[in-house]
């Protein structure tokens, strides 16, 4: 009976730490499942998206993570100029307020050691995502935002083209 005593404390955390580690697994898989998703359906676009489309890819990462979380995405199509040796943003465009501002070809600077090396003229879509996670229990793991950074390039055109912005 002492030993139980002893020991059924420890049990319950353990049990309590294990539910909270696999949730945070299982929450980041999720969110990086779903924004692969959401890279996807960018890149498989043939015609001009516009700003009603990279909304519903909030709605649409929303359902995908099944939560009411505050999801932010960042879309932003890139290409690679030779001549300026440099990414240069062609369009961004950004959801969830100021979480993610929309990059600049200055901004995306800092980005450059996640971007793949590309030839000149190439178009990719970089599709950025934050959610925030908060633990159910407090067992070491903090609250912190789960971010992915997925890069991809246009599957069946050369460029994504975003209505009000130049694609010749």
């Amino acid at each position: 009976m002492a030993e139980a005593v002893l020991v059924l404390p420890f049990m319950l955390w353990a049990y309590l730490g294990l539910f909270v580690y696999w949730d945070a697994f299982r929450s980041i898989n999720r969110i990086q499942k779903a924004s692969y998703t959401i890279s996807d359906m960018v890149s498989r676009e043939m015609l001009t998206i516009n700003d009603a489309y990279i909304t519903g890819m909030d709605s649409v990462m929303e359902r995908l993570i099944d939560g009411n979380q505050d999801v932010s995405i960042r879309v932003t199509s890139v290409t690679w100029s030779q001549t300026n040796q440099q990414f240069q943003v062609h369009w961004s465009r950004t959801t969830g307020g100021t979480n993610l501002p929309a990059l600049t070809t200055t901004t995306l600077q800092s980005y450059k050691s996640k971007i793949p090396a590309m030839s000149d003229g190439d178009y990719v879509v970089i599709v950025e995502t934050v959610v925030p996670y908060v633990p159910a229990f407090n067992v070491g793991i903090s609250a912190d935002n789960v971010s992915q950074f997925i890069v991809t390039r246009p599957r069946f055109v050369p460029k994504i083209c975003m209505s009000g912005v130049a694609c010749g």
